[in-house]
Order: structure tokens, then C-alpha cells, then sequence
């Protein structure tokens, strides 16, 4: 783990923690860990895990564990288990040797089980799940007792090894806590603890025909870890009774402390693995790792640093407070990144050819010119202004708005890095659209110089159109059309139809092709990053990581 925080702000898991360690509980140890279930992609709700678990870990000098909660073998898979390792050291952490998995567990879990069985604690339930989904009670009735509920001990040990033996039918038995069926929790109202699954288990085969529920397995995998504070989410805050019980009852090693915080949730997007399932499994985007979704896989592909989603991590803060966090508080925390870690170029995206026409014919000017206009250990690169160049199509208005101090007939520009260029001549084609422009230069005002000391309030970029670099851009927006599509009956008819444009006029400065960099700040036009999956030296494709400003909360204020 090496991604640690220089200065943490305080938050109510580091006051418990520090508590903790005055009062020498634990013996001053931190020992955390990140449990994903390798059932999906992670996003950006699970960074906030792995960033507070890990850094917490860091902070205090303790230990973080990887931890994979596979006790669901009918939705986890290997490749997914990849995916969570290889998202968890991109954002800057490392498990080291504390590698683990609910599976290596499932012979303790299954003693443990039995140790409950013998103490009363626990009973085989041979209800089918509509029976106990029915006698469960409500929130204002309480739950009714099984009839199998008083099993003898030797009758339940008999059947739960039945069980595992695979001799029954998935649903045709289950074993359940024996706790408190009028308890105000319903978690507590005799919950699951193993139930019947006739599937292969990607680690373990078919060695086992019954699985662990979460809520049994999580606890008893923290305490033999050895963990001290188990961080979860707020939607296991009515669960944390359950956690408690269950390791009261039992002989293991250490009893863990579950601290809850409000979990991590975007405006403008979803976190819910199923409807994220959906969206990739009917072709609404082009799988987990399109860069319009909050996947990390997704977010690595647009080019966001991780530096950045640590930095926005720290900065949403860990509260107990559910809030939905407006994602112009991300894409403000990835510009900061990309200002200073990527260097410039020029790009023009809509293309309007410029024709020079005092500028020699085959004269090329190669203009030395920084990489980081703050960062000199960026170094410098050539660009070739020639007689034919490219500028951006919106640069130019034949009649000019108020304060649009860009190309118009008659009007001065300056070009980046160039010289001072005048329009004196707009080219239109049979439909009467504007196909060219005729320019003349004034070879005084090289270098950023006017020595007649006329003011010329436009620059604008620009691009060789003989030696320009053919690229593909692709631009991204919110993926959803309402700051919350989860809350919507048909989040799907709330898909943004604008949410991605491709351009394949495009045309960069010829630096690019050879730069050692994959992101970059594209002057005027935002940062972008090489597209890691569709780029080729032949056709290098580029994808818009965020605009250079937050232009959703200038229309918000529009609005």
C-alpha cells in the first residue's frame, strides 16, 4: 500500500480508532479489510471502501486484507476476481501476502455451524422459502416459530450433514440461527445461516453442496483474520446485532467492532450492479469498461487518474449521512490531477481550413514550444505552422456576435504559439456553407510580439493541414438525462441519447503520434487520454476525460 493520504481529515471512524488505541484495545492494532464479491466490476462507490480501508490501514500502520466474499457460486467467476485485484492496485494499494477468501472458511464456517447446532443455537428449517418468507412477520407484527424450530440436537446435526452430503434438494432444507422470532430486528428473527446449492464452486468444485449466507460467513472470516474495525456501509447497520450474536456464541479468536458509513452515490449515474448488468448486457454501452460508466474499469478507460478518485474520496469525507454527491465534485478533483500531470497539445476538432496566403508555399516554420505551460521538466516539442492550417469551425462567425473576439471577415486573431493573422476572404461552397478562409499574417508579431502595440484580444488553436495528424475523438457526456435515473420507473427511457459523440475529422498537431504521454490536455477543448483498447500508432483514438470547466453547473445556473 503505498497511495497514503498526506493529511486525512478527522472523521468519526478515526476518532473510534483513535479511542481504541488510547484505551489499548486491540493491543494498538489496526487491522481492516475490503471485502468485494466477485459477482461484477467494481465502481465508484466500492473506491470509497478500498480508499478508506486501505488508507485507514496506512494511516495507523496496520494491515488491510483482500478479502473475496465468493459464498455464491452460481454468480461469481475467476474473471471478476482479476478484475477486482487489478482495480484495487491501480488505485494505488497492495495486500501484500493478505490475500483471502470466504471459501478457505467454509470448514471452520461449517464446524462453527455445528457448534451452534449443539448448543441449541441453531436448527435445520425444512420450510420451503414461500413458508418462511410468510411467518417472518412485519415491521409492526412479530415473526411465527417454525415447526421444526424445536429439532433435537442430534436430529439437526444429522440433517445438516445430510445437507452437505448433497442428499437433498436445493430449498428442501435450511439451517437458521435459533435467536428471537418477535424480535423488533427482523434480522434477528431466526436468520439463515447455510442453505442447499447444487453448484460448482469456482475455487472449490463440487466439494461443497451448501453455502454460507453473508452475514454468517462475514463475521466469523473478520475474527479469524483477525480483524479489529470491519468498515461496511449503512445498509448493514441492522445487521451489525446479527454480526455481534453471532461471534458471542462462538469460540473465535478476536471480536471485531462493524462501524457503518453512508456509501458513496453519483448524480447522474447508477451503482446498482443489476441495472449496471442491464445496461451492458442490452447493448446500452459497450461493456464495462465504457468510459460513460461509473465502473473503475469504465472510469480507467476515460482516463481518470487515480490520484484523482483518491483525492475525491478524501474530499466527500466518511459520514454516517446518506448524500448523493454532484459529479462535478469527481470531475473537479481529475482536472486538479490533469493540470499538473498532463502536458499540452493542439487539436482541432470541427476543422475549417485557413489558407496563409502571404505565407511562402512550401515554407515550413517549426515552432519550439512547451509541453506544461507551469512545469518546465515537461520539456518542449516542434510544431509546424504552414501555409495551409486548421482552426476550429466555432472560431469563426461572418457576423460576429458582441464580444466574440475570434475569426470574422475583416477581424485580427492571434494563432497559439504564431503570429497574428487577419481574415480577408470567407470561401463558400454551391449551398453557401463556409468551406475556407483567406488570411494574411503580419511576420512582425512572431513569438507573442505586436511592436506597434495593437491589442488583439483572440487566440484561437490551430493545426497544420498538411502535416496534421489524422485522429478519432470521442466525447462523453452524463449517461442519464436526471440527476437520479435509479429513482425513476424506467431508468433506461432516462438514457442521455447525447451522452457520446464520435469524431473522426479531427486533426492534432504531429507531436502527438510519437508522444511518450497518454493524457493530455487538449488546449481550449479539455483533457483527453489515449484509448488504451482502440488506439494504434496507424489511427490513434482519444477519449474526452473531462472538459477544461464544469459546464453542467454553469447551465444548472442557467437554469
Amino acid at each position: 500500500m503505498d497511495a497514503k493520504p498526506d493529511h486525512p481529515p478527522a472523521n468519526f471512524i478515526r476518532h473510534i480508532i483513535d479511542a481504541d488505541n488510547a484505551s489499548g484495545k486491540h493491543g494498538g492494532r489496526v487491522a481492516t479489510r475490503f471485502p468485494p464479491e466477485p459477482n461484477g466490476y467494481l465502481h465508484i462507490g466500492h473506491a470509497k471502501s478500498i480508499c478508506l480501508n486501505f488508507g485507514t490501514a496506512l494511516e495507523y500502520g496496520g494491515t488491510c486484507n483482500l478479502r473475496f466474499d465468493d459464498t455464491n457460486p452460481e454468480t461469481e467467476d475467476e474473471e471478476y476476481t482479476e478484475a477486482i485485484k487489478a482495480d484495487v492496485r491501480w488505485l494505488g494499494f497492495d495486500w501484500s501476502e493478505r490475500l483471502f477468501h470466504a471459501s478457505d472458511y467454509f470448514q471452520a464456517l461449517y464446524d462453527y455451524a455445528c457448534e451452534l447446532i449443539r448448543k441449541g443455537l441453531a436448527y435445520v428449517d425444512s420450510q420451503s422459502a414461500e413458508q418462511i418468507r410468510a411467518t417472518r412477520g412485519s415491521l409492526t407484527e412479530p415473526g411465527q416459530d417454525s415447526p421444526y424450530r424445536n429439532r433435537g440436537v442430534e436430529e439437526n446435526l444429522d440433517l445438516f450433514a445430510r445437507m452437505r452430503a448433497g442428499e437433498f434438494p436445493e430449498g428442501a432444507h435450511i439451517l437458521r440461527a435459533r435467536i428471537d422470532m418477535a424480535s423488533p430486528n427482523i434480522n434477528m428473527r431466526d436468520p439463515a445461516l447455510f442453505r442447499i446449492r447444487h453448484a460448482p464452486h469456482h475455487r472449490t468444485g463440487e466439494a461443497w453442496k451448501i453455502y454460507p449466507m453473508y452475514d454468517y460467513a462475514h463475521c466469523i472470516s473478520d475474527a479469524l483474520e483477525g480483524i479489529t474495525h470491519s468498515l461496511c456501509t449503512l445498509e448493514f447497520e441492522d445487521h451489525r446485532p446479527l454480526y455481534d450474536w453471532v461471534l458471542d456464541q462462538l469460540d473465535v479468536p478476536c471480536h471485531p467492532q462493524q462501524i457503518e458509513f453512508a456509501r458513496l452515490e453519483l448524480n447522474y449515474t447508477i451503482t446498482s450492479k443489476r441495472k449496471l448488468l442491464q445496461l451492458v448486457r442490452d447493448g446500452h454501452v459497450r461493456g464495462w469498461d465504457d468510459p460513460r460508466l461509473p465502473t473503475l474499469k469504465g472510469m480507467r478507460r476515460r482516463g481518470y487518474p487515480p490520484a484523482a478518485i483518491r483525492a475525491f474520496c478524501e474530499r466527500v469525507g466518511v459520514t454516517k449521512k446518506q448524500t448523493v454527491i454532484d459529479m462535478g465534485v469527481l470531475e473537479n478533483c481529475v482536472r486538479e490531477e490533469l493540470d499538473r500531470a498532463a502536458p499540452r497539445a493542439l487539436v482541432v476538432l470541427d476543422p475549417l481550413k485557413v489558407v496563409i496566403e502571404n505565407w511562402p508555399a512550401e515554407h515550413v516554420e517549426w515552432l519550439e514550444v512547451a509541453n506544461h505551460p507551469k512545469d518546465e521538466s515537461f520539456g518542449t516539442r516542434r510544431m509546424p505552422l504552414t501555409r495551409e492550417i486548421l482552426v476550429e469551425r466555432d472560431d469563426f462567425m461572418e457576423v460576429p456576435a458582441k464580444k466574440f473576439h475570434r475569426l470574422a471577415p475583416g477581424a485580427e486573431v492571434r494563432l497559439r504559439f504564431g503570429y497574428v493573422i487577419r481574415c480577408s476572404e470567407v470561401v463558400k461552397d454551391a449551398s453557401g456553407a463556409v468551406v475556407e478562409l483567406r488570411c494574411q499574417y503580419d511576420p512582425a508579431t512572431g513569438g507573442g510580439q505586436t511592436p506597434d502595440g495593437r491589442k488583439v484580444k483572440g487566440i484561437i488553436h490551430w493545426v497544420s493541414a498538411t502535416l496534421g495528424l489524422p485522429v478519432e475523438v470521442r466525447l462523453f457526456d452524463r449517461l442519464f438525462d436526471v440527476p437520479d435515473p435509479a429513482a425513476q420507473d424506467d431508468f433506461l427511457a432516462h438514457l442521455n441519447p447525447g451522452s457520446q459523440s464520435v469524431t473522426r475529422a479531427a486533426r492534432a498537431e504531429p507531436a502527438l503520434a510519437a508522444a511518450a504521454a497518454d493524457a493530455f490536455q487538449f488546449e481550449r477543448l479539455g483533457y483527453f487520454c489515449r484509448d488504451a483498447q482502440d488506439s494504434t500508432a496507424e489511427w490513434p483514438v482519444f477519449n474526452r476525460t473531462v472538459t477544461l470547466r464544469d459546464t453542467w453547473a454553469k447551465l444548472a445556473g442557467e437554469g
